[in-house]
């Protein structure tokens, strides 16, 4: 909110009193986990989009070019591997939930999938409801004459986990099963989180 419009003065105090102003529902509470792991997940979203790059110029060339850029390819699959273990091992140790939602869908030694949950993990709220959860997604039903506003990247990398959990390339993929599996994180992510306020502080 600009502090023009509160006729605040133009100072650093006056920019906390307009921050003060603003309901809490407009801010997501930063943790350290947060963070950590939104600097490697937006490391692993540039490497995977460089790689689909680089596969969509190897279909349009030559074999002989393909020879060229093959081993490019490799390096940045080697990466995206490596990345995607240690996001892997990151989640499961700061998100209680992670292990077991990895074992609830059977992905356990697909690091592709596990990566891509936990994307979901990090960036999904256990305390929102469900409709505000698959609408971040983009699993709704447009308003005729406005546009759809969700996050594009957790929609792919949903996209990303379940067609990995149903063993189909991604062209096959229905919004029935993306929910299906979305309703199945967020339903053991909240139980988590719910059962976790409900613990009673030890000491």
């Amino acid at each position: 909110m600009d502090t023009i419009e509160l006729k605040l003065p133009k100072t650093a105090r006056g920019d906390v009193r307009a921050l003060m102003r603003i309901g809490d529902r407009w801010f997501r509470r930063v943790t350290e986990e947060f963070l950590l792991m939104r600097r490697m997940i937006l490391a692993y979203r540039s490497l995977l989009k460089t790689h689909q790059q680089l596969l969509n110029k190897y279909k349009a060339l030559s074999e002989a070019e393909r020879n060229v850029l093959r081993p490019a390819i490799t390096i940045i699959e080697e990466q995206m591997d490596t990345l995607a273990r240690q996001i892997a091992v990151e989640a499961g140790v700061r998100y209680p939930a992670y292990n077991r939602l990895v074992d609830g869908l059977g992905i356990s030694g697909r690091i592709s999938a596990m990566e891509a949950l936990a994307e979901l993990i990090v960036y999904l709220e256990p305390s929102k409801g469900w409709r505000k959860t698959k609408n971040l997604v983009g699993l709704f039903k447009p308003i005729r004459g406005r546009k759809k506003i969700y996050s594009g990247c957790l929609r792919k990398a949903l996209q990303r986990l379940t067609a990995s959990i149903n063993n189909i390339p991604s062209f096959q993929l229905t919004a029935r099963m993306e929910k299906e599996v979305l309703l199945k994180i967020w339903r053991i992510y909240r139980m988590e989180a719910l059962g976790r306020l409900a613990m009673p502080a030890q000491g």
